[in-house]
């Protein structure tokens, strides 16, 4: 171990439109929602993470929040850049350096991501001090963290409902051989529940309390087997102006995302379509492995499994499943550089 190895420090990002993690020394420090606040004036940013989120919906002229990643990707290269690198600040022994250390990355991205939008991922890092940058697939990043031994010459099925992207793939031998990104995940699960809200109950709700209903009593199918209690939501009636208090039930929220779980199951039977015989076979016998914050929705896996006849497996904690996938990687790069890209 030279010198240059002492100076230099490893992590694992999982960067996601609703949330990022990081892992450093095996384990995960940063998990944070991906948002940051910055004063319109000045340019700075005030808070970043959790802080920033507070402040959703409740800002000033002076103040506004922005969500730097939409659909997964970066869409505002200078306030992901910020974000990442005060997450990056924050991780205790990075912290205690008195140099700078360079950072060996393995930053995690969608399949369906193009090459502008990749070195948009690589430029930022490069730009935060990073010597050598890995990126990984997604759904590759979620095979390996959920335990699959994705080197073997055995078919799997991994569906990664993030909070932009919900990417389907088969993977076997170190590879995706068939794969599809949708861009329909947590984010339009939630403006499928503002929207509800307002059509059938005339009450305009924040981004933050739909983002509420959709964690306590999100459905997606109105037969499930423990059923969540009604929920109180308060938001602004659209016709006097005036706050009230609507009670809504599972049922409706399940009616409200039906939709959208639709265009995700045609997805899944589009990509079983295209899956070679023999990789066929292997999934018959494997399953499907759910992965992602998205896949928490309550019956998601009953249903899915229902119009493949497939088993279907939630990961044990699916919202951290692909970062502990790319944390993985990044301990033994030798093993998986196949999977790995410059």
């Amino acid at each position: 171990m030279g010198f240059f190895d002492f100076m230099t420090e490893d992590i694992a990002i999982d960067l996601g439109t609703a949330n990022t993690l990081i892992i450093h020394n095996g384990k995960v420090i940063v998990d944070a929602p991906s948002i940051v606040a910055k004063d319109r004036n000045s340019g700075k940013i005030i808070a970043t993470g959790m802080k920033a989120s507070m402040m959703q919906g409740k800002t000033h002229e002076n103040i506004k929040t922005i969500r730097p990643l939409k659909d997964g990707v970066i869409a505002d290269f200078e306030a992901s850049k910020e974000m990442i690198t005060e997450f990056i600040k924050h991780i205790p022994t990075i912290k205690k350096r008195l140099i700078k250390p360079s950072l060996r990355m393995v930053i995690c991205i969608p399949s369906g991501i193009t090459e502008v939008e990749k070195k948009a991922v690589t430029n930022s890092a490069e730009l935060m001090n990073a010597k050598d940058v890995y990126l990984i697939h997604e759904p590759m990043a979620a095979a390996i963290g959920i335990g699959i031994d994705i080197m073997q010459p055995k078919g799997n099925m991994i569906i990664d409902i993030g909070g932009g992207t919900t990417e389907i793939a088969v993977i076997a031998l170190g590879g995706i051989v068939c794969d599809k990104s949708i861009k329909v995940a947590g984010d339009v699960f939630t403006n499928d529940i503002s929207y509800y809200m307002r059509t059938q109950h005339n009450l305009y709700v924040g981004e933050r309390t739909a983002e509420k209903i959709k964690l306590q009593i999100g459905a997606a199918t109105e037969d499930l087997e423990s059923i969540p209690d009604d929920i109180l939501v308060q938001g602004r009636d659209l016709l006097s102006g005036k706050p009230k208090q609507v009670q809504v039930s599972y049922r409706e929220i399940a009616k409200a995302l039906d939709k959208s779980i639709l265009r995700i199951e045609d997805a899944v039977m589009e990509t079983l379509s295209q899956t070679p015989p023999e990789l066929a076979a292997d999934i018959y016998n494997t399953g499907i492995y759910l992965a992602g914050g998205g896949s928490m929705l309550r019956g998601l896996d009953k249903r899915l499994s229902r119009k493949t006849d497939l088993p279907v497996y939630v990961a044990e904690d699916p919202l951290r499943a692909v970062v502990r996938g790319t944390g993985v990687a990044l301990k033994d790069i030798e093993k998986y550089k196949n999977v790995l890209m410059k």
